[in-house]
């Protein structure tokens, strides 16, 4: 067994700066994945891109995004998630400086580029997990998880009209170049202030090398975090894909209104995430066992954020529209300390595999889910529908859970 490292960095606990870089590599992920969704309105007219093509330029990120998942989290365990998050943090950061020089030589390009850029996100939340399962307390680890979850609604938050002041006073190519810095200068403290050990003793004895992929796919505790992990993310990217659309559509804003008014959840959604984690270590701290806490933070986030979706149906004015949508995303967000720290109690020591395998799973939400939202709306004319089936989707999740979900350990 790895004798920690030291445990404090000044008066600070060495585990903070790892949970804080960490988090940081997370927000500044969806600030490199989210700031082509404003800058292509320019480069569509540049280019002189169809819709089509610009959907591809979109879709394109999440081929390279869902292929590395589950290496990445094996890589995590295998090498520790410092240097594989590092080194996925400068690669991503590099193929988002490479952006605009991409598109300026050819469509093909572009998209290779967009693909080499998931590659490199993969890795941010299973080395992040492997270094939170590494440096964190057990007692902690709901709060680092949800902070850690929180990291993509500020990246959202902060991205979507950062870029589009950036794209207005100085030209399309400069939020990837900016972006693309912060990655780098990230990398310093990185490197150079946490260590390659651990903080905390290891969960369990080292023991054999060898993932024992048969226990991991053959338990039902660890199928209800990938079901709940899909769930989750079904709701999260419609959200992150149609609000703007749906205030726009729904209440006739203007569309800067309509930014503007999509950005309200996600600040909920940042704040009732970090509220979930301390709750849920405080919970566990108090006696309540395991299996309780992640259920109950489980249940609140889906439940809760599908009865937010149907009362939409019920909303007259924006002022309404936006308190439901803000509901919805703010109870979703409890979620992060349901099944998100949910490995570490079921499977601390290969909490970054499972994290990779369920979060291969929840990937498909991003391409298939927002496809389908469009395509109901397309043949109904409305939102109702759409969020019908995602309140549906996230109602079929938590009963999954309620059934099968654990917080005792089952794979050593």
């Amino acid at each position: 067994m790895t004798a920690p490292e030291a445990r404090s960095v000044g008066r600070w606990p060495a585990w903070y700066l790892v949970v804080g870089l960490c988090f940081a590599a997370v927000f500044i992920s969806y600030l490199d994945r989210t700031n082509i969704s404003v800058a292509a309105i320019a480069m569509q007219e540049e280019f002189q891109w169809t819709e089509t093509t610009k959907g591809l330029v979109l879709s394109s990120f999440f081929i390279g995004y869902i292929v590395l998942q589950v290496a990445s989290g094996t890589l995590s365990n295998r090498f520790g998630g410092k240097l594989v998050l590092g080194l996925a943090v400068l690669w991503w950061s590099l193929f988002t400086v490479l952006t605009p020089p991409a598109a300026e030589l050819s469509l093909a390009a572009l998209i290779v580029a967009r693909i080499a850029l998931g590659l490199g996100e993969a890795a941010v939340f299973p080395a992040s997990i492997n270094m939170i399962g590494r440096w964190v307390p057990a007692e902690r680890r709901s709060r680092a998880v949800a902070l850690l979850g929180s990291g993509l609604s500020l990246g959202t938050l902060v991205a979507l009209p950062v870029t589009g002041w950036l794209v207005r006073s100085q030209g399309w190519p400069s939020p990837f170049y900016i972006f693309g810095a912060l990655g780098v200068v990230w990398a310093i403290p990185w490197f150079f202030g946490v260590g390659a050990g651990r903080g905390v003793e290891a969960d369990a004895a080292p023991g054999s090398r060898t993932i024992p992929w048969g226990r991991i796919l053959t338990t039902p505790a660890v199928w209800a975090i990938i079901i709940n992990h899909f769930c989750n993310n079904w709701s999260l990217y419609v959200l992150l894909a149609w609000l703007p659309s749906y205030f726009k559509t729904t209440f006739g804003v203007t569309i800067a209104s309509a930014g503007i008014l999509s950005a309200a959840p996600w600040a909920v959604s940042f704040v009732m995430a970090n509220v979930a984690g301390g709750w849920a270590d405080r919970m566990i701290k108090g006696g309540r066992h395991p299996t309780t806490v992640r259920k109950t933070m489980q249940l609140i986030g889906l439940l809760g954020g599908a009865a937010g979706l149907l009362l939409l149906q019920q909303v007259g004015s924006v002022t309404m529209g936006l308190v439901v949508m803000c509901f919805a995303s703010g109870a979703l967000a409890f979620c992060l300390a349901g099944f998100g720290p949910n490995a570490f109690d079921v499977a601390p020591k290969y909490a970054d595999v499972i994290w990779g395998i369920s979060n291969t799973a929840a990937t498909i939400p991003g391409i298939v889910g927002v496809a389908v939202t469009g395509w109901l709306v397309d043949r109904t004319g409305g939102y109702t529908a759409p969020f019908v089936v995602t309140a549906s989707i996230a109602v079929f999740g938590a009963v999954v859970y309620a059934l099968f979900g654990s917080g005792e350990r089952k794979i050593d």
